[in-house]
């Protein structure tokens, strides 16, 4: 009966340090979510970033978006086309607080044609995001009609397109883009897209020159480059934004355009009624690269 009564305490022991090593590894692991959402709190809220880009916040929702599109510590994050580097003041700083790594594309130089001015304005963006001891060692890669590579094969975690489809559709570059994007992409990753989004069954015009893109047009071209849609988000959706703009998309925030590309500014022309609609219904889509 005593060895019986042995067992049955060791038994019990035994259940409970299993029970303590379940419980601190659901704690561990509860405690790293926790700490990204710490630090990628602390980059949206970070003093460094620019006013007018904090005021897009109430649009663009960077935490609950980077959220979404699984931003995690340690990522190797690649974006493409930076512009105004509004993500790029939130994911350079939190690659350095978390131990990883950001890359943004930027004027081709390895293009015999490219203008003094694309040179310049690489030169500017670089600059600005010089700062080590804040940004991490910003990483730099070509990008460009002509360039072909997105660098090292499957070397990233998270490629980020902000906005930029129908600037490529523009182009006819579109599929170069995501090939190149599906490339430089680790087995897993995800491929983050926020764009404009046009109206379901609305007739695609190939060159989006509203700015506008249907979710089915995007999801066709991400699934010929390769990627599986892995999920879809309502988080930047705007349903006051009813698309029916003089300039497309520019007539709203942030650009408040005032007359077509190329034309001088209407001072006559009341922008009040766009700037009220707020900045455009947007897709928040995420791809991954199958495994």
């Amino acid at each position: 009966m005593k060895l019986v009564k042995l067992a049955l305490a060791a038994t019990a022991l035994v259940s409970l340090a299993a029970c303590a090593s379940a419980t601190a590894s659901k704690d561990a692991a509860a405690e790293a979510p926790a700490k990204a959402d710490t630090a990628l709190a602390e980059a949206v809220a970070g003093a460094w970033r620019t006013p007018s880009n904090v005021a897009r916040d109430e649009w663009r929702k960077p935490a609950e978006a980077l959220a979404f599109w699984g931003l995690k510590p340690g990522m190797t994050v690649l974006e493409l086309q930076p512009g105004g580097g509004y993500w790029t003041e939130i994911l350079a700083p939190y690659a350095r607080m978390t131990g990883g790594r950001y890359i943004a594309t930027a004027a081709d130089l390895g293009n015999p044609d490219l203008s003094q001015g694309a040179r310049d304005g690489r030169a500017r963006f670089e600059a600005r995001f010089a700062d080590e001891a804040l940004y991490g060692k910003v990483a730099f890669v070509n990008f460009g009609a002509k360039t072909t590579s997105l660098g090292e094969p499957a070397s990233v975690d998270l490629v980020l397109n902000g906005r930029n489809i129908h600037n490529w559709m523009s182009a006819g570059t579109l599929d170069q883009v995501l090939a190149q994007a599906f490339a430089v992409l680790k087995p897993g990753g995800v491929l983050a897209i926020e764009e404009h989004r046009n109206a379901e069954g609305t007739v695609q015009d190939p060159k989006a020159a509203t700015g506008y893109v249907t979710e089915a047009f995007v999801i066709d071209a991400a699934t010929r480059a390769g990627f599986k849609l892995d999920a879809r988000s309502e988080i930047l959706s705007n349903p006051a934004d009813d698309r029916d703009h003089p300039f497309g998309v520019w007539t709203l925030p942030p650009n408040l355009r005032t007359s077509p590309a190329g034309q001088d500014p209407n001072p006559a022309f009341d922008s009040a009624p766009y700037a009220a609609i707020g900045e455009s219904d947007r897709m928040a889509l995420r791809f991954v690269k199958p495994e």
